[in-house]
């Protein structure tokens, strides 16, 4: 399977690479923006995507509307800071399927990760 890691930090996307690579996914591409994501959803099919809220260009929820426009259906885990109840709740009527809040423990994000995996393919 292969993932796209979204995250204008380059720190946090090594971090969630790592974390795949627990999930034993390591076919991963990486994006810096929303709009990077949406252009590689566009190119490449993906198995999930880990998508961070805040970044430049267009926000990660933005792009998570965006991706669903496009008819793609993969797994989206949103990662992010974001820990406010509304903000969960609009990321899952958005389109994302799970939501994790930085900082975060690697163990969480292989379990929420080994999670949607398994609502998608069960």
């Amino acid at each position: 399977m292969k993932a796209l890691v979204v995250d204008d930090s380059a720190v946090m996307r090594k971090v969630l690479i790592g974390a795949l690579g627990r999930a034993n996914i390591e076919d991963v591409d990486q994006a810096a923006d929303g709009k990077e994501a949406v252009d590689a959803v566009q190119a490449n099919e993906y198995g999930l995507v880990l998508m961070d809220w805040n970044m430049p260009n267009m926000l990660g929820i933005d792009a998570v509307k965006a991706i669903r426009q496009l008819g793609k259906t993969m797994p989206i885990i949103m990662v992010t800071t974001e820990a406010e109840k509304s903000r969960v709740i609009e990321a899952l009527k958005s389109g994302a399927n799970n939501y994790i809040i930085k900082p975060f423990e690697p163990a969480t994000i292989v379990a929420k990760i080994q999670e949607v995996l398994g609502k998608a393919s069960g």
